[in-house]
């Protein structure tokens, strides 16, 4: 089996994993509102928070 001749900090090797290389974010558009959100997110719309394409909770409002 191969073994490294030195150690490579913690630091090295989380700098290597990290996601910087990625591109823009990638956006989806909803069907239902036509909103643009990150995929497999939930996101705001009119007061309602909304995840594939249902309402999951609305925005109280005080009185």
């Amino acid at each position: 089996m191969a073994h490294p001749k030195r150690k490579i900090s913690k630091t090295r090797r989380d700098k290597r994993r990290t996601h910087y290389k990625a591109e823009e974010k990638s956006l989806v558009t909803c069907s239902k509102t036509g909103e643009k959100h990150m995929p497999h997110r939930a996101f705001w719309h009119e007061g309602k928070l909304m995840y594939k394409g249902k309402v999951i909770m609305e925005k109280e409002v005080l009185a």
